[in-house]
């Protein structure tokens, strides 16, 4: 029987897609909303696209806030964006080492 594999809505673009395709955010029990690149932290997550459109338009529409029950100030919103800029060179970087 092949494995099942977890699927999971982006908030941004509203499709479902692979849970490993997807960024996860956290918010953690003290409150503090971060980005999850393993997946493990524990808190309320809700999962967006690697791409950083996705994450401008989950937290335009407010989808993000209402999925984890919180208001996101703006300088959390610029602390999100600025890890997915640096989490997504770091993917292209590895990305273009494993394709040599």
């Amino acid at each position: 029987m092949p494995k099942r594999i977890p699927m999971r809505l982006c908030l941004g673009c509203r499709t479902m897609k692979p849970k490993r395709q997807l960024m996860r955010v956290v918010r953690s029990p003290d409150g503090d909303v971060s980005l999850d690149f393993v997946g493990k932290k524990p808190g309320r997550g809700a999962y967006v696209c690697l791409s950083a459109e996705c994450l401008k338009r989950a937290i335009k529409s407010k989808a993000l806030s209402r999925a984890l029950n919180v208001e996101i100030p703006q300088s959390v919103v610029d602390g999100l964006q600025e890890q997915m800029d640096n989490s997504a060179g770091d993917a292209d970087v590895t990305n273009s080492e494993n394709v040599k």
